[in-house]
């Protein structure tokens, strides 16, 4: 049984890869395009560095100095690919996108999926 979707988009096609849900709800909705790929990007690091903080002992503080230490990159980033296309994408994630978006409506959401 398949997930009720959380969006009203009927453009887009059942699964879709989460950064693409991203991107049409917030194009969708009129969102500015470079504050979409900034919060995008620096939500994939929090939750890495999340990860890290409570696998290795890493501690709070030291994990936003990671992150703060990352945000010139964040941004550099999002304006590099400001102009890119659908040509300039790849990857395989596809899998890793769909378990990601499954992963937050679960009660423990930390390593189950």
């Amino acid at each position: 049984m398949r997930a009720a979707r959380p969006w009203n988009c009927p453009t887009l096609p059942d699964p879709v890869a989460y950064p693409i849900a991203v991107g049409a709800l917030t194009g969708l909705h009129g969102i500015d395009v470079d504050a979409t790929t900034i919060a995008y990007l620096q939500s994939v690091t929090v939750n890495l560095i999340s990860a890290a903080v409570r696998l290795v002992p890493l501690g709070q503080s030291t994990g936003l100095a990671v992150l703060a230490a990352l945000e010139p990159d964040i941004l550099r980033i999002a304006v590099e690919t400001r102009s890119a296309t659908l040509d300039d994408l790849g990857g395989a994630g596809f899998r890793s996108d769909l378990a990601a978006m499954r992963h937050e409506t679960q009660y423990t959401r930390l390593f189950r999926s």
